[in-house]
């Protein structure tokens, strides 16, 4: 066209235009509701289908759940069985002790233990080697009291009982506290006799199994000589001149263990189910039995001291009476495989029994609903931190009259109030006195070789009136990890102790829980600072292997099996806590620390199977570890089941649920205390 002019359209043909787009408008709408009616036709029926196979899960579900829960039943039996067999090894413990007549008492009794302690009061005169070496026996005592106390259940144990032993043990601690006083005071009445011929002053290490005696007396009184170092250690005391000018002696007394800190109360017992409460259970059954060996010694005591017989009767009797501890023992277990052929009557007393251990069972993952109380100023916290590497008792002495020679003999006055404690500083100052002729005294300390520190260590001293830790009166904290010295100035002497964070292992990065030989199992926990391998066989658990990072390591506690209990007390002791308190959740946060670790060392691992157990059924889910949101949608081609064995049962070789079956209870029992006092699953 002319001009390229666009032609313009008709009414009619704009008409045309519309009824058309109109048409094609009606027949998407229609092609879109039918597309949708499908779809939700399709979904209806996908949801049916999914309702329908959920029905059917859950009435199978519903038809082998009593034959999995008796089955579950069955296994759980394995607890109530280890429990029987602890008694029986208590029990006979108790019987060897008593057979090995090697003159130190049973602590749990306490006529024998106070005889103990009345006859060593009256020992006088005792050197501190003879106390060291006496010490071991008491410390000894004082660790089984502890065990008793913790490996004994809570429903065996009453209160007057738990009164019986803490007092036990503190009565301990003083006298051993006691003797070790008097015996420095023997010692640094011979001070003159034992000094230093270049220096004039007396120094002396005496080390012990568990502890370590640094003594320095100041015979010359030379103002100038204010540097006290110990013989080939840096250990020692930088003195202000007044100290250096006065008769005194400086003790620094190294006990590789906490005898400072209070105990913790016990934790109350669990409730006793309602029913059958006083239905006799299987450990009461071993209690009578060890009466009736307590009732069969006393009575052979009592015949021993009638009749006076010969040694070789008395070999005899002890011979005869080990014969009869096997049958006893032997009887214990043919009363329980009796019982085991007469479900009716056994039925209610392993039931009970069960119900009890499931009760102590929950206190060691109960957590605290507040946090503890208010603390004083400047007040330690225990939940939050620990002591480690024992206590460090500096103490300032005034030197007593030494020995002199007098015509062959040794001739001393005695002081009636023994040994004193010099004041440092004067609780009053005279005018023309300052401040500043009382400084600081720095000392310096050397960390005990067996326990780790994953930070520097914090000092802390001990609050005598308030019987606390207190972090003030410290300054000047300097520490070399590489030769284990710590330095500080502390204003006033007293016992001091190094603690650390609780939870410095806490959250853990990852853990693994694989079997190796027969009832053999490797427990493997990964913090941001270390990596713990521990092994569990029987009723014994080892610390296979330990990796610390940036710094090397070889733990005593490496290779040498020990129960649960005193596994678990001894890797606390050696900084190595992995075990969460009941106040933990206070304290442990995933802060920017940790996420940076991870972050830089990714941990590497092959997917994860999710499986989800609400307290009444365990499935497996069809969401992994990187999926953005969680569901609770059930995995495909999987089943519901009663408990998680049985849901791991379905995906788990035949071999796997053999050994399973076949694990002894003791080995079950252990790996189950462990896995409660790490509640891994919780702070991981």
């Amino acid at each position: 066209m002319p001009g390229g002019k666009k032609k313009k359209l008709t009414k009619a043909e704009q008409l045309k235009l519309l009824q058309e787009e109109e048409e094609r408008r009606l027949r998407e709408e229609e092609e879109a509701r039918l597309r949708y009616e499908k779809e939700e036709q399709e979904r209806l029926e996908i949801q049916r289908l999914e309702k329908e196979k959920w029905r059917q899960l859950e009435e199978k579900d519903r038809q082998r759940r009593r034959e999995e829960l008796e089955e579950l039943y069955l296994l759980e039996a394995c607890f109530p069985e280890a429990e029987k067999l602890k008694q029986e090894t208590r029990l006979l413990s108790r019987w060897k002790h008593y057979i090995q007549c090697d003159g130190s008492p049973d602590p749990s009794v306490s006529q024998e233990l106070n005889t103990f302690i009345t006859l060593w009061e009256e020992e006088t005169n005792e050197t501190f080697e003879q106390v060291i070496e006496k010490s071991k026996l008491v410390l000894s005592l004082i660790e089984k009291l502890k065990l008793i106390l913790m490996e004994t259940p809570l429903y065996e144990l009453e209160d007057k009982t738990i009164k019986q032993y803490q007092g036990s043990i503190l009565q301990l601690q003083e006298l051993l506290h006691l003797k070790f006083n008097v015996a420095t005071e023997i010692l640094l009445r011979h001070a003159s006799t034992l000094a230093d011929l270049d220096s004039g002053n007396m120094e002396r290490i005496i080390h012990g199994e568990n502890l370590t005696l640094y003594i320095w007396a100041n015979l010359k009184k030379n103002p100038r000589h204010r540097s006290v170092r110990f013989s080939e250690t840096q250990i020692g005391f930088e003195i202000p001149r007044i100290l250096a000018a006065s008769d005194i002696a400086l003790r620094l007394f190294h006990t590789h263990y906490d005898h400072i800190t209070p105990l913790r109360p016990m934790p109350p017992p669990p409730p006793l189910p309602e029913e059958e409460e006083n239905t006799p259970t299987v450990p009461e059954i071993v209690k009578e039995e060890v009466k009736v060996v307590e009732e069969a010694v006393n009575q052979e005591d009592q015949e021993e001291s009638r009749q006076q017989e010969s040694e070789s009767n008395l070999i005899n009797e002890e011979e005869v009476r080990v014969e009869d501890q096997g049958d006893l023992v032997h009887e214990v277990r043919t009363v329980s495989v009796k019982e085991e052929s007469e479900p009716p009557k056994c039925e209610p007393k392993i039931a009970l029994l069960s119900k009890k251990i499931s009760a102590a069972q929950l206190l060691l993952i109960k957590n605290a609903p507040e946090k503890p109380g208010i603390f004083e100023e400047n007040e330690v916290d225990l939940f939050q931190f620990t002591t480690l590497g024992g206590v460090y008792n500096l103490e300032i002495l005034e030197l007593p009259p030494q020995c002199k020679p007098v015509k062959g003999w040794m001739i001393v006055e005695l002081l009636k109030e023994g040994l004193q404690k010099y004041t440092y500083p004067p609780e009053t100052v005279e005018d023309n006195e300052t401040e500043n002729a009382f400084p600081p005294i720095e000392v310096t300390v050397e960390i005990h070789e067996n326990v780790v520190f994953f930070e520097d260590p914090e000092v802390v001293r001990w609050d005598a009136e308030g019987q606390y830790w207190r972090t003030d009166g410290i300054s000047n904290i300097s520490y070399k990890q590489k030769e284990r010295l710590i330095t500080f100035s502390l204003d006033t002497f007293g016992p001091i102790t190094l603690i650390q964070d609780t939870h410095i292992n806490m959250p853990y990065q990852s853990w693994e829980l694989r079997p190796m030989d027969s009832n053999t199992v490797l427990l493997t926990v990964t913090t941001v600072f270390t990596e713990l391998q521990i092994q569990i066989k029987e009723n014994l658990c080892m610390l296979a292997s330990i990796k610390l990072k940036d710094q090397e390591h070889l733990s005593i506690l490496e290779g040498k099996w020990m129960a649960p209990v005193p596994f678990i007390i001894a890797l606390k002791e050696a900084g190595l806590n992995i075990f969460p308190s009941e106040y933990s959740h206070f304290y442990v946060v995933m802060n920017s620390k940790v996420r940076e670790h991870l972050a830089e060392e990714p941990a590497e691992s092959p997917p994860w199977e999710l499986l989800l157990f609400s307290g009444d059924r365990a499935q497996r889910l069809r969401v992994d570890e990187d999926s953005e949101c969680f569901s609770e949608a059930l995995r495909e081609d999987t089943e519901f089941h009663a408990t998680l064995l049985h849901m791991v049962k379905d995906f788990a070789s035949p071999e796997a649920m053999d050994r399973v079956r076949a694990a002894q209870c003791l080995v079950i029992d252990s790996v189950c205390h462990l896995l409660f006092s790490t509640r891994l699953l919780s702070y991981s």
